[in-house]
């Protein structure tokens, strides 16, 4: 498989095993704002983010304290 082949099927794997462990997770950020992950998607500019159900906005994957069940 050529090189870029290989780089984008890793960091769609990735993608989607971060997708499955926190997708319908109660989370709590950084910030203190504190419920459960409606969906997860890649951002040319941020990375990986979140929205969480109840809340208007999109979090970076990095503002998350602690997840459920972990």
């Amino acid at each position: 498989m050529p090189t870029i082949k290989l780089r984008a099927s890793t960091i769609l794997g990735a993608f989607e095993e971060a997708q499955s462990e926190l997708v319908g997770k109660a989370v709590v950020l950084t910030d203190g704002v504190a419920g459960t992950v409606e969906t997860i998607w890649l951002d040319e500019l941020h990375g990986l983010r979140i929205s969480i159900i109840g809340h208007a906005g999109k979090w970076p994957i990095s503002t998350i304290k602690y997840v459920q069940g972990r």
